[in-house]
């Protein structure tokens, strides 16, 4: 028996509702929301930098990359866990991009240097992206030539498959602008000034602005 006509228009607005849902749903569980995992030396300037570039919602200071799990600081620090430095930062994809977010971070470290950052050495201090997706890899591999031809230098930053990311301790968490007092070797200091202090004595603005010049996103904001 044929559908009336009236009948079939039903059927239709009623399959063009439960598509209509279903793509409103799937876009929301996707979202704008995206991670991108840096290292670039002392997590606490890799977080300070991103976490004021517009449309970053996060960033976390972690270790990631290596073969132990649940690291502590010290274990890191003291070496052979294979972990970097590193930064886990959550990102509005409307509003800023991954590709932008990679080239702020080569224009923010030394990839030229592969012993490390500035000050501090040793291989948790080396610069890498570690990408969650093809798309990510493929963005890193093109960020890395666009600042290869930038800087007319070999580029030693590592692009690597992302593993299991560890948050560091929550001390560590914002360190750039807290208001606890710690002891430093400049004396008693709030955790915001220990951290300029920092920054300043281990010469990352300095060798960034020599390296990048009018390029380097950061420098000059600390």
């Amino acid at each position: 028996m044929p559908i009336p006509l009236r009948s079939f228009k039903s059927v239709l607005l009623a399959l063009a509702i439960v598509l209509g849902v279903a793509l409103v749903h799937g876009r929301g569980e996707a979202g704008p929301k995206q991670t991108a995992i840096l290292a670039g030396g002392c997590l606490w300037c890799v977080e300070s930098d991103f976490e004021s570039v517009p449309g970053v919602v996060s960033a976390v200071s972690g270790f990631t990359g290596g073969t132990v799990k649940n690291p502590t600081y010290k274990q890191v620090s003291r070496g052979g866990t294979g972990h970097y430095e590193s930064v886990k930062i959550t990102f509005d994809s409307s509003k800023v991009s991954y590709d932008h977010l990679l080239d702020l971070f080569f224009r923010s470290v030394d990839p030229t240097d592969a012993g490390g950052q500035f000050c501090d050495r040793g291989p948790t201090y080396r610069t890498a992206i570690f990408y969650t997706n093809e798309a990510q890899k493929q963005a890193a591999i093109a960020a890395e030539q666009r600042a290869q031809q930038a800087l007319g230098q070999h580029i030693v930053t590592k692009l690597l498959p992302a593993g299991p990311f560890y948050k560091a301790e929550a001390y560590h968490q914002d360190y750039y602008k807290g208001r606890k007092f710690v002891l430093t070797r400049f004396g008693p200091k709030r955790q915001s000034s220990a951290y300029a202090a920092y920054r300043k004595a281990c010469g990352r603005d300095a060798r960034v602005e020599k390296l990048w010049g009018d390029a380097a996103p950061f420098v000059g904001k600390h």
